[in-house]
């Protein structure tokens, strides 16, 4: 690997110099560096666009662009000489960059695919392209009518079924506009030995396969193949101190299960499912009402979830944003809720790789998590279809713990040593 004086490796010089096509694909291993020089691109293009026509930044939500673009843009002290000049408020519909408006996009869903309507293009900028959705992906593809209309996209390795690589990178060579450009860890000047270590030790199953080695793999067998009852199951009386009780995940099922799972962070620097609350109804008995849920919840909560006295409050009650009702039961009962952060595919990459690098345990009082997670599989059907899904059988406590772990990562984070 070679560096330049501006700091960048061979590959993203050469990327940045060679991106000239209609359609530029920037792809490969995790933190390989394609994001840096994709945002060094995107500045210096929008810098020297023309008069006609729209710029348009695109995520799978506003909130990941504000993430994934704009926090590193305003933190990497590469970037302090284009921050005078790059004006944006978090979620907001429209950024200034270099005087241009940049129209901001989320684009998750097929319904998405109607904010392009009527507007026409001269440079878009996709972050994380496999994540949004197809049909946004070619209206945007008609809209690029400018003459030099270009389009640069990030992307990290998804399944070999997903559809950009069976309709557009496997048809390359029937592609002539298009340039692809692959990115490997020792891509990223920044990165020293001991953190591409760390990286490689924490990536587990599925995600090592696309985000180390960059392969484009089918999501197949056990979700969570690192799972070791003797490694990762901690008997409740033997966990240690916590510094801090982060929050409570909730799932709620309305003829299933519904779980409660509580995260606490050890002084050993490891996560710890410390307790569960589980309802699971009978096939002979009427279903609980969500008045009788909420009492039986805050009950447990008010017991005591650890083998010795604990002054730390529960932390945040985090719901399945889909279970209103229940939410709203909460609150009139007097716990205050929020919805929890439901990036599915997220969840279950952080979970994994924190089981993975040994970061995360379970407490033997979390009965319904142990029962379901060596059977959590994914769906090969969806598989079939390019797309990443678990199958939706026997996974509340697994959503509950998932809610608690990813919505309260801001809290957790800051005393775990984990980089991935």
């Amino acid at each position: 690997m070679t560096t330049s004086v501006t700091g960048m490796s061979h590959q993203q010089i050469l990327a940045c110099a060679r991106a000239v096509g209609r359609v530029n694909i920037f792809e490969g291993a995790v933190r390989s560096g394609k994001s840096f020089a994709w945002t060094w691109l995107m500045l210096t293009r929008i810098k020297h666009a023309g008069p006609i026509g729209s710029i348009v930044l695109v995520g799978r939500s506003r909130g990941a662009v504000w993430r994934n673009v704009f926090e590193p843009l305003m933190q990497n002290p590469a970037f302090a000489i284009f921050r005078p000049y790059v004006r944006y408020k978090q979620n907001g519909p429209t950024a200034t960059i270099f005087g241009h408006p940049v129209h901001v996009f989320g684009a998750d869903d097929a319904a998405s695919e109607a904010a392009l309507r009527g507007i026409t293009v001269q440079l878009a900028f996709l972050d994380e392209l496999t994540v949004l959705h197809v049909d946004f992906f070619k209206q945007l593809l008609a809209r690029m009518s400018v003459t030099g209309a270009q389009l640069f996209a990030t992307t990290n390795p998804d399944g070999p079924s997903h559809w950009l690589k069976t309709d557009y990178l496997d048809k390359l060579h029937k592609l002539p506009d298009w340039r692809r450009f692959h990115f490997q860890l020792d891509d990223n000047p920044s990165l020293d030995e001991s953190y591409k270590r760390s990286l490689r030790l924490e990536y587990q199953g599925l995600w090592y396969r696309r985000f180390i080695l960059g392969l484009w793999v089918a999501a197949e067998g056990a979700v969570f193949d690192m799972w070791d009852d003797d490694e990762h199951v901690v008997p409740w009386s033997d966990l240690p101190r916590m510094t801090d009780l982060c929050g409570v995940g909730v799932d709620y099922g309305t003829t299933n299960a519904s779980a409660a799972l509580m995260l606490g962070i050890g002084v050993d620097q490891r996560l710890y499912l410390v307790d569960e609350w589980r309802y699971q109804p009978r096939d002979d008995a009427a279903r609980w009402t969500d008045s009788r849920l909420s009492d039986s919840m805050r009950t447990w909560l008010d017991r005591q979830h650890l083998p010795y006295d604990n002054a730390h409050p529960h932390g945040p009650v985090v719901v399945d944003p889909a279970a209103a009702s229940f939410r709203v039961q909460l609150r009139e009962d007097g716990l205050y809720n929020y919805a929890a952060e439901n990036d599915v595919l997220y969840g279950i990459r952080t979970t994994a790789n924190l089981l993975g690098a040994g970061k995360l345990r379970v407490s033997s009082r979390c009965k319904g998590f142990i029962q379901e997670v060596t059977g959590y599989s994914w769906d090969p059907k969806a598989t079939a279809k390019g797309i990443d899904s678990p199958v939706k059988v026997a996974d509340h406590s697994l959503d509950a713990a998932r809610y608690a772990i990813v919505t309260t990562e801001r809290r957790w984070r800051r005393a775990i040593n984990f980089t991935a």
